[in-house]
């Protein structure tokens, strides 16, 4: 593989998701953070009216709009579409300032913890994947396959990069903890790289445990479409803990229980995700997957 010529550190996909934004200013201030002698870095703000507002979006969620056929359609006129084609013809392949990787950041209401989403099954982000949790053993990896492979997400404009995700954390509220975690990952992920085109691989762990989407789980309905039942207190916070068939998973608003119906373990991620309400999202259910030797070309065996 060629190697790393530019990355670029996206904060702000959400406009109410502080952390990233909060450090793309910091890296803005102090360039010299992100610097390495073997890459550009560039920093991107990737929605400024969605942020001036405090909302997540202004007409429609930016981190849906890159499929490649809407990007090619220039009928589609909300902001955020709009938005995403200036993006990818700035940074994406081909594009006036092409990207190589790409590192898109973000928080999230659930108790997700460092997470490192993966939106390609390559060597390449697998093996990135590997060392980050194996120098911070508490970095989980999730998976998203798609069904084909016109991604709508925006770490999607380049073959190789990554989603951080980190949480819990309210929108529109920092927590100085996990904004201090969430730097020093993309410090690792900037080293990692740095090592990768100077020809000296960093260690990684003999094994990943890499946790792949299975399906979305949205909330009980009445008639009506509203929600009759919120996540049950035993569950809450719970991401990344088995839930087996017969668990308590929901809680009605008249105090019934309604457990998991399932012939298997589930290990469920982004559990009452605030932003996924609208979605018709309460969780997604993962299974997780062991990569043995890591240490050589690293490829999803299923």
């Amino acid at each position: 593989m060629n190697q790393i010529k530019r990355v670029v550190i996206v904060g702000g996909t959400h406009g109410n998701e502080l952390t990233g934004i909060h450090l793309i200013k910091k890296f803005e201030r102090t360039p010299k953070l992100i610097e390495r002698s073997s890459f550009e870095s560039q920093t991107l703000l990737a929605n400024p009216k969605a942020h001036g507002i405090g909302k997540r979006y202004v007409d429609t969620d930016l981190n849906r709009c890159f499929r490649r056929q809407d990007l090619s359609n220039y009928s589609l006129s909300s902001y955020e579409a709009q938005r995403a084609k200036v993006i990818y013809q700035t940074f994406g392949t081909g594009g006036r300032l092409e990207a190589n990787f790409v590192v898109d950041l973000h928080s999230t209401t659930a108790n997700m913890g460092l997470t490192i989403i993966l939106g390609s099954k390559n060597s390449f982000n697998l093996r990135l994947a590997a060392y980050l949790s194996y120098v911070n053993p508490s970095v989980k990896v999730l998976y998203s396959p798609l069904r084909n492979e016109d991604s709508p997400y925006l770490d999607s404009i380049c073959k190789l990069g990554c989603t951080i995700e980190v949480g819990a954390v309210a929108q529109g509220v920092l927590n100085a903890r996990l904004f201090q975690q969430t730097e020093e990952l993309v410090r690792e992920v900037l080293d990692y790289l740095e090592a990768y085109n100077k020809g000296m691989p960093l260690e990684i762990g003999d094994s990943l445990i890499v946790y792949q989407y299975i399906q979305a789980i949205d909330y009980p309905r009445n008639e009506s479409g509203e929600i009759r039942a919120m996540i049950h207190p035993q569950l809450q916070f719970q991401d990344y803990e088995a839930l087996h068939p017969g668990d308590k998973m929901f809680l009605t608003f008249d105090g019934e229980e309604i457990t998991y119906c399932s012939n298997s373990t589930g290990y469920p991620v982004f559990i009452n995700e605030a932003a996924y309400y609208e979605k018709g999202i309460a969780m997604s259910i993962t299974q997780p997957l062991k990569i043995e030797g890591a240490n050589q070309e690293l490829e999803f065996r299923i």
